[in-house]
């Protein structure tokens, strides 16, 4: 018998953040920091929503684009919160963020466009670019300087096969943002090279100090600006899988025809249950969510503090829910650190090189868990670094 496979798909690698959390899935004496889960339950108010159209009947399709209410309410939601203006046509509800993702890249990428990707970053967008035969180009991010994107080092990998630049920007895995006057430093850039831009700002309302600023908010950008998010993160939603995309007319066109081929819709329950969290978001101020960021704020401090006195150069993150440690110091790479530290302590963090070449000395800490979890873990992790430095004296 021949062989079936898809070329492209059978070298895909597979997802580092998942090789370890199918590991943590095997052994229950493990504590685990490497999903980017919130520990928060959604809602109630969100979930009686959801509860409540099954019970009403609302079981069928929706429009391809989605509840035209809710497109609505996202609509008003961008535009009070982030000033952003995208009307309900602008956009679709997508199958979580994942899904708009996937369909930006399908819709814009032909064989042999480059896609510029700062490195590290979220582990799907260069395999997604290399199963339509893009090239994934990575923009090394330093954290010297808070794993921004520099115009230097944008620049500098720049080609005329160049069409797109993912922007995900607050970072997974690093915690970095790009503050206002970053972007402006390199949006020059971008026009000269006629580039268009993929922001993926899922977690666009987690941020610690600084506002998010939305590139698509900047003179010029919204025109060549893809804009992706979602619910999973900010409501914490992540198993409702709903998303949405707002994107130019001619891009969000083909976007809709592989979205009504590949999907048809985005379940309609999850659609009425996020309508209602930005319902009640509205009438309370977004109360919830402003609560559980405070609460993440505290257990991102909490987390910085540990990882210095113990000892490992760190960033301090600026939004999402991750902080990324540098354990070059004990001599080991972010690999061989994770893998030492799960057998030896059973504590899960997934190696740095999962989200790109220049995380290889890095690990990834999520502190989407609870203040319990986070202690016990990061003792044990403060116990294992220090008999490190005893066994290398």
């Amino acid at each position: 018998m021949r062989n079936f496979l898809s070329d492209r798909a059978k070298n895909i690698k597979p997802s580092g953040i998942r090789r370890f959390f199918d590991i943590v899935a095997e052994r229950k004496d493990v504590i685990s920091l490497g999903v980017g889960e919130p520990d928060f339950i959604t809602p109630w108010e969100i979930r009686d929503a959801g509860i409540g159209a099954i019970k009403r009947g609302y079981t069928q399709y929706t429009s391809n684009k989605g509840l035209p209410a809710l497109r609505s309410e996202i609509s008003d939601y961008l535009k009070d919160v982030f000033g952003l203006h995208y009307s309900p046509d602008d956009m679709i509800i997508t199958v979580g963020a994942s899904e708009a993702i996937d369909l930006t890249f399908r819709a814009t990428i032909n064989e042999g466009d480059e896609v510029l990707i700062p490195d590290p970053s979220y582990v799907s967008y260069k395999p997604c670019v290399e199963l339509l035969g893009g090239v994934a180009v990575s923009v090394p991010c330093d954290g010297s300087n808070g794993f921004k994107l520099t115009p230097e080092a944008l620049e500098k990998v720049i080609t005329d096969k160049t069409k797109a630049l993912v922007f995900p920007y607050p970072n997974n895995p690093t915690g970095g943002i790009m503050e206002k006057e970053f972007i402006e430093k390199i949006i020059p850039i971008i026009e000269k090279h006629d580039i268009l831009i993929i922001a993926d700002e899922i977690y666009a309302e987690l941020t610690y100090g600084e506002p998010h600023a939305s590139i698509a908010g900047f003179k010029g950008m919204k025109d060549r600006t893809v804009l992706i998010s979602g619910f999973s993160k900010a409501f914490a939603m992540t198993g409702w899988r709903i998303g949405y995309v707002a994107a130019p007319k001619a891009i969000l066109d083909v976007m809709l025809k592989i979205h009504q081929y590949s999907i048809i819709c985005a379940p309609i329950f999850s659609q009425y249950a996020a309508l209602e969290g930005l319902k009640r978001g509205k009438k309370d101020g977004y109360k919830s969510v402003r609560e559980m960021c405070e609460e993440y704020d505290k257990r991102r401090q909490f987390m910085f503090r540990t990882f210095t006195e113990m000892g490992l150069e760190c960033f301090e993150p600026k939004g999402s829910f991750y902080i990324f440690p540098c354990v070059k110091s004990t001599g080991m790479t972010g690999e061989e650190f994770a893998t030492a530290l799960l057998e030896s302590k059973k504590v899960a963090v997934v190696p740095g090189d999962a989200f790109g070449e220049f995380g290889k000395y890095y690990v990834r800490c999520s502190y989407a868990y609870s203040m319990k979890n986070l202690a016990d873990a990061t003792q044990r992790i403060a116990d294992f670094v220090k008999e490190l430095k005893l066994n290398t004296k």
